[in-house]
């Protein structure tokens, strides 16, 4: 049996016209469509606005109550107590809400807002302009290219790559190492991360894989990418994590845990040298 797989790996060759007109033109037209989609990105969406102070002034408020609750062992209890109390109060009377007026916010409320919108609106035009790129080309490598053997890999590899490797060819006894076109597609889809970040830098927006984990993470959370933030349930939010902290400061008896620590070293290092 091990004799009969030999021979048909032996006698399995590819033809060089699938390596020119169809493995280098599939990694190609990939990477030309994600130039074009990271260039037809930034004509989209223009020029990020600049951000606003009241915007920057929300999230370091909330960022200061987190901070608070979760480094307060530094400070002393009458330090804490009375922080803590400046930033229940600010949470609750919405002292660093941009707008105070709007405090009850609600989602109509902030759907209604031009800045959200514009924002909600940007984070749709990503994910369409991720979407449908990655879409047609899976279309023409499926309808042009279906049941392909493109490649084969050079270094062996276990019978559970099977599946990942030789998508859309139904064949169970198949080197693991040949690679069809749909499978090359994604290899391609993941691999090419790198020659991006090569190409257009770090912050481009020609990776797919960014969108798919956009994606998956979206229908976790239930909620779209660019939906903007309810800053008055976060600080509500946060004032009930800081009123039930439990405060315990660090530097409590520290002249006497020094003495003991570095007491007893010195007692054993003098008894040591005798």
């Amino acid at each position: 049996m091990s004799g009969l797989v030999e021979s048909t790996e032996q006698a399995m060759f590819l033809d060089p016209a699938i390596r020119d007109w169809v493995l280098f033109p599939i990694t190609v037209i990939m990477v030309l469509v994600g130039v074009f989609r990271h260039q037809l990105t930034i004509l989209m969406t223009g020029e990020p606005p600049k951000p606003d102070i009241k915007d920057i002034r929300q999230g370091k408020a909330l960022m200061r109550g987190q901070l608070l609750a979760q480094n307060n062992s530094y400070i002393s209890a009458p330090a804490f107590v009375e922080r803590k109390k400046y930033l229940c109060e600010a949470y609750e009377e919405g002292k660093y809400l941009k707008n105070k007026a709007a405090k009850d916010q609600s989602a109509a409320n902030l759907m209604a807002d031009p800045k959200n919108m514009e924002v909600m609106m940007d984070g749709m035009k990503k994910q369409m302009m991720g979407i449908v790129p990655q879409t047609l080309i899976m279309g023409w490598i499926q309808f042009f290219f279906s049941g392909f053997i493109l490649i084969k890999l050079p270094f062996p590899l276990g019978v559970r790559f099977k599946q990942m490797l030789q998508s859309g060819i139904m064949t169970p006894n198949m080197d693991v190492r040949w690679v069809s076109s749909l499978s090359w597609y994604f290899i391609n889809l993941f691999g090419l991360r790198g020659v991006f970040s090569l190409i257009l830098g770090g912050e481009n927006s020609a990776d797919g894989t960014r969108d798919m984990t956009a994606m998956s993470t979206m229908g976790a959370m239930g909620q779209q990418a660019g939906q903007p933030q309810d800053y008055n349930k976060q600080f509500l939010s946060m004032k009930d994590t800081l009123s039930i902290v439990y405060h315990e400061w660090d530097l409590e008896n520290i002249e006497q845990r020094v003495f003991v620590k570095y007491g007893k070293q010195a007692r054993l290092f003098k008894s040591s040298r005798k």
